[in-house]
């Protein structure tokens, strides 16, 4: 099936990473709001999976799909050992941890003053694309 290319922002980017892993099961994914605290990027997406075949399915998945959308990646790292795939795209940055990296590398508590998106104030899980509203989680 053909998907349209589409020119989105940053925030589109962010909420479809966000909807594309957890459609695939990914564990507890999360988006970071970087405007204003760094300019390596706008959003971190960050999420874990359950073992190293998920973490690569995930990835897989998510990188299909985005290509499919006609966004362009500018890097990926870490995809053979699965502890730690980042996928760049410029101003969205996709980490997918496996739990373990996720609880030692901490991404969540290192950008801890960077609000999360979030759908209506709730925890992202399927996230809409209209009434998104930045809060603190804390």
């Amino acid at each position: 099936m053909k998907i349209k290319k589409l020119v989105m922002g940053s925030n589109e980017k962010a909420l479809l990473a966000h909807s594309l892993l957890a459609d695939k099961k990914a564990q507890e994914p999360v988006i970071l709001d970087l405007r204003g605290l760094t300019l390596i990027s706008d959003f971190f997406v960050i999420c874990h999976g359950t073992s190293p075949a998920h973490i690569r399915g995930l990835t897989d998945f998510l990188l299909e799909e985005l290509e499919k959308r006609g966004l362009r990646r500018c890097g990926l790292e870490g995809y053979q050992d699965s502890e730690w795939v980042l996928a760049d795209y410029g101003d969205v940055v996709v980490h997918i941890f496996s739990a373990e990296g996720r609880d030692f590398y901490s991404l969540e508590r290192l950008w801890g003053d960077a609000p999360r998106l979030t759908n209506e104030g709730a925890a992202p899980k399927a996230p809409a694309r209209s009434s998104l509203k930045r809060t603190r989680d804390g």
